[in-house]
């Protein structure tokens, strides 16, 4: 899917989900818990890992 310009909406909300789960973990959170949760398990860096969208 390298550089396409048409993507299906099932695509692009495949891609807006990953893109959501790649967020870090919010300060509040990591205060609130005392830094228990540090880390998201599903975070990505688009670099490093690359999904599997068709």
């Amino acid at each position: 899917m390298a550089m396409s310009r048409n993507k299906t909406s099932g695509v692009k909300k495949r891609l807006i989900r990953a893109r959501r789960q790649a967020y870090p973990v919010p300060t509040w959170v990591i205060a609130k818990t005392k830094q228990k949760v540090r880390t998201h398990p599903q975070q990505r860096q688009w670099r490093r890992q690359k999904l599997k969208v068709k």
